[in-house]
């Protein structure tokens, strides 16, 4: 029976432990450039020193108005490549797995002129109503995906994690009530998505794994639910998805109906029919933060690898404390060993 502390390999990608930490973004360029900082360098290595299996460097966008806000992290540009690969590096040497999230917020770009989407639907009505995309313009943000996730690959990483979830642009594409295209792009609600994904694997080599992460329920009136996610799944892992990270929502305001997030766990289930039904492995996600939950996650088999995210936040050594609370064996940095007395009484 496996556990959080078994490893586990997936083409190239050979992870220490099942820990993940997830994408998170920390809106902290310093000059608008889309340029990693020192910041980016230590909060990342930190995890790394920590004991994290893989890491998932946060929303990396492939235009300057496809970011959520001026201070995002962006690989729309050779110049920030070595930011990028600084921190894998890093990453690296403390036996940690990197990966990217690729992404285009969409109509979620905040400080966007004129924010671009599927169709002119504003977020909320806070928020500015976007430019409807033409056909040609769809076209050449694949094609700025497909060049982002190349410099992504120059960069080091260990794979590619393509951002389709949380109400960003690849959702509003394959989600009926944000995309009302006539053209082929709102004919078939998933060709956006699946483009990219193919564009993608063209600049990876053949033995890294391509990450997706979805909102796989959408908690507005007359959202898509559990059953259209996994026919879109269906159709991007055709497209060569090779694990899903399975998150929801973040299309818009809660509805009544949907109030995600106030138990632990609470989408556990929705990974578990993706990974059931398309027999795909899956990353669960969402307030598994207590070392006992993510462990039974991987030992009941709901999961192959668990996300622990603000917890990560609050202690960038989790994956250090989890061996300990069970009881499993984890490199501890000897300039630690003296923070974990009963590592040291055991030897």
């Amino acid at each position: 029976m496996s556990d959080l502390f078994t490893p586990y390999e997936l083409k190239s990608l050979k992870l220490k432990n099942r820990i993940v930490m997830p994408p998170m973004c920390q809106y902290s360029v310093e000059n608008k450039d889309g340029i990693a900082t020192d910041w980016h360098y230590i909060h990342y290595v930190s995890r790394a020193i920590g004991g994290t299996g893989l890491i998932i460097i946060e929303m990396t966008d492939v235009e300057p108005d496809g970011r959520i806000t001026d201070y995002d992290l962006g690989l729309w540009s050779d110049d920030q490549i070595p930011g990028i690969k600084r921190i894998v590096d890093e990453c690296h040497k403390y036996g940690a797995k990197v990966a990217i999230q690729i992404a285009h917020a969409g109509r979620k770009a905040e400080d966007a002129k004129v924010p671009v989407a599927p169709s002119p639907i504003p977020f909320d009505n806070k928020s500015k109503t976007p430019h409807e995309l033409t056909t040609d313009e769809i076209k050449k943000i694949i094609e700025k995906f497909r060049l982002s996730v190349r410099r992504a690959v120059k960069a080091g990483v260990d794979a590619i994690e393509i951002h389709g979830a949380h109400g960003y642009l690849m959702h509003e594409f394959q989600s009926p009530l944000t995309n009302k295209r006539t053209d082929e792009y709102g004919q078939d609600l998933y060709k956006f998505g699946k483009e990219v994904v193919e564009v993608s694997k063209s600049e990876m080599p053949n033995d890294m794994p391509l990450i997706m992460r979805i909102s796989a329920k959408e908690y507005v009136h007359g959202g898509y639910g559990i059953n259209e996610s996994i026919l879109f799944s269906k159709e991007y892992k055709n497209a060569g998805v090779d694990i899903f990270h399975v998150s929801s929502g973040g299309e818009g305001p809660i509805g009544s109906s949907g109030k995600p997030g106030t138990h632990a766990a609470y989408q556990v289930p929705l990974a578990r029919k993706i990974k059931e039904a398309l027999n795909v492995p899956v990353i669960a996600v969402g307030k598994l933060g207590d070392p006992e939950l993510a462990n039974s996650i991987i030992g009941n088999d709901d999961a192959d690898l668990v996300a622990i995210g603000r917890d990560m936040l609050r202690n960038p050594y989790w994956a250090l404390e989890a061996s300990i609370k069970l009881n499993k064996e984890i490199l501890i940095p000897s300039q630690y060993k003296r923070g974990f007395p009963r590592i040291i009484e055991n030897k």
